[in-house]
């Protein structure tokens, strides 16, 4: 279990989605924000977070639709979800 309140609300978030959709980590920030014109400067926050969680098989980052490597660097408009079923 992750202390990290940006883990916790990824994890809620992407908990609640029917299998195979996938929330924008906007969603995340906007809904950490504490007013509603401060979410942007928690991008960079949410999407560190995210690369996180992808790296321990909690979710997956897509990019262009597809699952992408959390190793690798990540740019440009990504999603999450859960991860899919093998």
């Amino acid at each position: 279990m992750t202390t990290d309140p940006t883990e916790q609300e990824i994890l809620r978030q992407t908990a609640s989605l029917e299998a195979g959709r996938s929330i924008s980590p906007n969603d995340v920030a906007r809904a950490l924000a504490p007013d509603e014109e401060s979410w942007r400067r928690l991008l960079s926050q949410v999407r560190a977070a995210a690369i996180r969680l992808a790296q321990e098989g909690r979710i997956e980052i897509l990019r262009k639709g597809k699952p992408t490597d959390p190793a690798a660097e990540i740019r440009g408009v990504i999603r999450l979800r859960r991860p899919s079923e093998p």
